[in-house]
């Protein structure tokens, strides 16, 4: 019998990627399989998150679930990994002295080599190695005719709220050559689109061949590339949304009319202590430039209300901003101090009652207007990538609008799964929609 491997995902895109590099690592052993009932593993690996308040909790929770575990099977190994693993270290043996090794995410290419270390002491790295650990990922494995692609890690913003620079280190770019292979092999394995992921996706650079690349050029030559449907990228900086990037959208169709752009709050004033580097203005500028050159795009933001002594007033100036930028969709929370980072020194006397009347404020009006948008697209034929089958009925199949909106639809071929489609959309709902495939003509 084979050794059974269970990973559990925490967290962003960066995490479900790491996870499935993590994967492949661990699969060039020919003797281990993945399993996904965490009853029957023998190896166990938590890839955590900490951008949300009482996150290293979580994880202590479910080691507490996993220790039982541990007592039933001695030789169950058990792995702590992520950005908790980063900020917490080997305060997590004193807590949960059963755990068997502990990696950051700029690690995971030493995940084999930990398992195997006797000394649970020497079985920690939670260091920055970024560009070792580009160098050392195996050939990709597709999963499915979506797939990441890591561009660059870390973040060297410093937002005033922000852990992300302190667990995943400062920006490091990934090699070009590194990239265009990758997307080149998942390509052939089936693979219709493309998404470029990062911390700040946008802050790619990188000196090549005599110039210096952006997110820009990567975009261009991934459009070149015969069985590129579809190029998305997350998550991205206003700061970094740079004229070329913006004028890509113009010439690269492939480029999706859909872009994730985190704001994080409409109050000038709110933006200074947040330490984002930009004003309101300048981010509504970001947006009519977008607007010009792809007039249907849609935009997705991030929010976090409530940040220390956030006024009446600031608050309002982020709901007139979501009113003139119309969001399509937003990730929004209550503000929640993270361990060493400058705002979790900062003096709040908000009550948490009117955080949440702001919270539920600003999410009912982007769901209204996430319905007005879906709304708008009964009756109109959309362009669609065949995803996979439904989640809502395995006798249906799912795609993606270029908006970001799963289509659910009837068609029994499942051969069309990766390809293009014309779906005429019949009903809207709130984050999904119903259509009809027009015919086979229309898929390619």
């Amino acid at each position: 019998m084979g050794t059974k491997l269970y990973i559990k995902t925490y967290g962003c895109q960066m995490n479900e990627y790491d996870s499935q590099k993590t994967l492949e690592i661990l699969k060039q052993d020919s003797t281990i399989e993945e399993t996904t009932n965490p009853n029957e593993a023998d190896i166990i690996l938590l890839n955590t998150c900490s951008i949300r308040e009482k996150a290293e909790e979580k994880v202590y929770s479910e080691l507490g679930r996993l220790n039982k575990l541990k007592k039933i099977n001695p030789n169950l190994k058990i792995g702590v990994g992520g950005c908790v693993a980063t900020q917490e270290g080997k305060n997590i043996y004193k807590r949960a002295p059963f755990v068997d090794l502990i990696f950051g995410p700029q690690t995971i290419h030493k995940v084999p080599s930990l398992l195997k270390e006797g000394n649970k002491i020497q079985a920690v790295d939670v260091s920055f190695p970024i560009v070792e650990k580009f160098d050392s990922l195996p050939q990709p494995e597709a999963t499915g005719v979506s797939s990441f692609v890591s561009i660059m890690e870390g973040c060297s913003k410093y937002c005033s709220f922000c852990v992300v620079p302190y667990t995943r280190g400062d920006e490091v770019s990934r090699k070009p050559d590194q990239i265009f292979d990758e997307v080149t092999r998942l390509i052939e394995q089936g693979v219709s689109e493309i998404v470029f992921v990062g911390q700040n996706v946008n802050a790619y650079k990188y000196s090549w061949n005599g110039r210096v690349l952006g997110l820009s050029d990567l975009i261009e030559v991934c459009g070149s590339i015969d069985g590129v449907e579809r190029i998305r990228y997350t998550t991205s900086h206003p700061l970094e949304m740079t004229d070329d990037l913006i004028d890509v959208y113009g010439h690269v169709p492939q480029l999706v009319s859909h872009l994730h752009l985190p704001v994080q709050s409409g109050s000038n004033n709110i933006l200074i202590k947040m330490k984002r580097n930009y004003s309101r203005e300048e981010y509504i500028e970001i947006i009519d430039k977008l607007l010009k050159v792809r007039p249907n795009i849609k935009i997705s933001s991030d929010f976090i209300v409530g940040f220390p002594n956030e006024t009446d007033t600031d608050f309002q100036q982020t709901m007139d901003l979501i009113e003139e930028v119309k969001f399509d969709a937003s990730f929004s929370f209550i503000y929640s101090a993270r361990p060493g980072t400058p705002a979790s020194q900062l003096e709040d006397i908000v009550p948490l009652e009117v955080k949440k009347e702001r919270l539920y404020i600003l999410q009912k009006r982007i769901d209204e207007l996430q319905l007005e948008y879906s709304n708008d697209l009964v009756n109109t034929i959309q362009r669609c990538l065949v995803t996979g089958v439904s989640k809502k009925d395995i006798n249906q199949l799912q795609a993606r609008t270029e908006c970001n909106r799963v289509v659910n639809f009837d068609f029994q071929n499942i051969n069309i799964l990766g390809k293009l489609v014309d779906i005429d959309i019949t009903k809207a709902y709130q984050r999904s929609l119903t259509g009809k495939i027009l015919n086979s003509e229309g898929v390619s």
